[in-house]
């Protein structure tokens, strides 16, 4: 099986039939080796950095990553590797925490649409717009520090938040801005390792928060809301990655993957020169060339 075939394995392009319990954490499609895998993932750090240029010098496209994911499940890690060899000048990260007083006065889509990747760019949402049917929904109280006047807050909101960003992401795939989406999907079994682990190792102290080992009592709640978010909002123009996380090697291989095939799909490629611009190098290298 090729690599790109790896990533397909994974993805959600029809929701409707999606279920959590039939989609492994552990799964590794029987490669085993990380060493392996580990020299995998730098030749598609190499291809990824040449779509990038292309990307960047063709200035029409933009590709916009989102992560999600448990706490733990390797946002940051696959970021990080995934990433490594692009330019930063043609990569922008943004994580969004809780939000802001500011933030909670405009629409729940406000603060993560000015934050959009420019064109010729990729943009990563470390968590986003999703966490509305995720954190939200497992926290009610939530909603209500949004100030939704309250004949809008029915039982259908959630349903009409899913159509809502159905409709975001056909707009934005209109406007030339692929949307990726990748699921880190983390055991918590897998999620209590990596806590202890970060309580044990000093260097890893500051990664770990209180909050975040509260919010495992509530982990059957956010299983059904994550799959309930994949049921309604995996698209075609739009599809989600659910990416087995207990392996990060394997889960940082996938989104590398993804996004190296998707980009390769968009045909990119340098700009061509027309006459003008043809002989205005001309005469530049005539004149570097003639410089005493």
């Amino acid at each position: 099986m090729k690599l790109h075939d790896f990533a397909k394995s994974f993805r959600v392009e029809d929701g409707s039939h999606f279920r959590m319990k039939d989609f492994s954490t552990a799964d590794t499609l029987d490669l085993k080796s990380k060493e392996h895998a580990k020299k995998t993932l730098e030749r598609g750090v190499a291809r990824l950095a040449k779509l990038q240029e292309k990307l960047y010098a063709q200035d029409r496209w933009a590709i916009l990553m989102i992560l999600q994911g448990m706490d733990a499940a390797g946002k940051d890690s696959t970021i990080n590797h995934v990433m490594s060899g692009v330019n930063p000048q043609g990569c922008q990260v943004n994580s969004f925490k809780t939000p802001s007083d500011e933030e909670l006065q405009h629409d729940f889509l406000w603060r993560t649409s000015n934050s959009l990747p420019e064109r010729g760019k990729i943009g990563i949402f470390n968590r986003s717009y999703y966490e509305e049917v995720l954190v939200v929904r497992v926290h009610p109280k939530l909603l209500a520090r949004q100030r939704i006047p309250a004949q809008l807050v029915l039982d259908d909101i959630w349903k009409k938040r899913f159509d809502d960003i159905n409709a975001f992401e056909h707009y934005l795939s209109g406007n030339g801005i692929l949307v990726l989406k990748f699921f880190l999907h983390i055991s918590k079994k897998e999620q209590k390792r990596r806590f202890l682990e970060r309580l044990e190792d000093p260097d890893k102290n500051w990664k770990f928060s209180m909050s975040d080992a509260l919010e495992r009592q509530h982990w059957e709640k956010y299983m059904r809301a994550y799959e309930e978010m994949i049921q309604n909002t995996s698209t075609k123009h739009a599809p989600w990655h659910v990416v087995p996380a207990d392996h990060k090697w394997f889960a940082r291989l996938i989104v590398a993957e993804a996004t190296i095939d998707a980009m390769e799909n968009l045909d990119l490629s340098f700009p061509k020169m027309d006459a003008a611009k043809r002989k205005e190098l001309k005469d530049a290298r005539a004149a570097l060339e003639h410089e005493s």
